[in-house]
């Protein structure tokens, strides 16, 4: 592939998805488009890039850049992003929403589903706590494909070993085979749906949590900003931002600041100075007691 072709590429990531290709990546766009070009019985990704200037390629576009996302996903990824939200946010948000009843959490990169499912799987083990109470989880993922594995819930066991603790996969999984199908409860906790982080978030409502992990690495300077104002736009007032190990909003918004003593945790600039008021029983994050857990079963 030459250089104008993979310049073509790159530019046809980044616009329908936002997503930059670096020159060093140049491996990564021929290991992945190569199946597509034998399926469509072409020689080469030259012959690709051909098909895919053509006025009716439409469709093979779609599947080009969807073949090019990152999909990388276990279980309680990372671990302390699911302490806080088990420890801290919800604690908060079950005293803040306690008229209500309810509290909306979004997967913006949901991937094949373990984020939003170890999120549902929390929740369970919290049931005792919630009776009474909604939680949706809205997932959302740029790829159709790996969403219709997510709403599957079928896991190998190589997928159900990657951070999934032995007790809840017995609990919670039913084993067909050589493959692990999570109990449909938690199929039907979570939403997934397609959406694209460069459209207008206003069709999704607003959100009290919104988990939007190692995607940012992803995008440029100008794509995350973006990106950042837009879940400002649809995150309550006192809501939270969840981001990955390797991301932050430092110099990139002024919408949210990082939480104290909470890795990864983000919130709005009036929040913290509601915790800072005394007589403020909104929040009192460091001294919130976690919630005991239940098996719910």
């Amino acid at each position: 592939m030459n250089g104008a072709d993979y310049d073509y590429l790159c530019k046809l990531l980044k616009t329908r998805s936002g997503l930059v290709l670096s020159a060093e990546k140049h491996y990564l766009a021929e290991s992945r488009r190569l199946p597509l070009a034998r399926r469509e019985r072409l020689q080469n990704l030259a012959g690709l890039v051909a098909r895919l200037r053509a006025p009716d390629a439409e469709p093979l576009i779609v599947e080009v850049v969807e073949a090019m996302t990152t999909n990388e996903s276990f279980f309680f990824r990372d671990k302390l992003p699911f302490e806080h939200f088990r420890d801290a946010i919800m604690p908060a948000l079950l005293s803040a929403r306690s008229a209500t009843r309810r509290v909306r959490i979004w997967c913006a990169a949901a991937a094949t589903g373990q984020e939003p499912y170890s999120l549902a799987m929390t929740l369970r083990e919290m049931s005792k706590d919630l009776r009474g109470w909604r939680i949706e989880i809205v997932a959302t993922d740029l790829s159709t494909g790996v969403l219709e594995k997510a709403r599957s819930g079928i896991y190998s066991q190589f997928e159900v070993q990657r951070g999934l603790p032995a007790l809840m996969l017995i609990k919670y999984f039913a084993q067909i085979g050589e493959i692990w199908q999570i109990a449909p409860e938690f199929c039907a906790m979570v939403k997934f749906m397609p959406f694209n982080l460069l459209n207008d978030f206003a069709s999704l409502g607003r959100f009290d949590v919104v988990l939007c992990r190692n995607v940012l690495i992803y995008f440029d300077q100008t794509t995350k900003i973006g990106v950042l104002e837009r879940i400002a736009g649809v995150t309550e007032r006192d809501g939270f931002l969840v981001l990955g190990g390797a991301e932050t909003v430092v110099g990139l918004t002024d919408r949210f600041r990082p939480m104290p003593d909470k890795r990864g945790v983000y919130c709005q600039p009036g929040y913290l100075a509601a915790e800072a008021t005394p007589e403020s029983n909104i929040l009192k994050f460091s001294a919130m007691p976690r919630v005991a857990g239940a098996t719910g079963r």
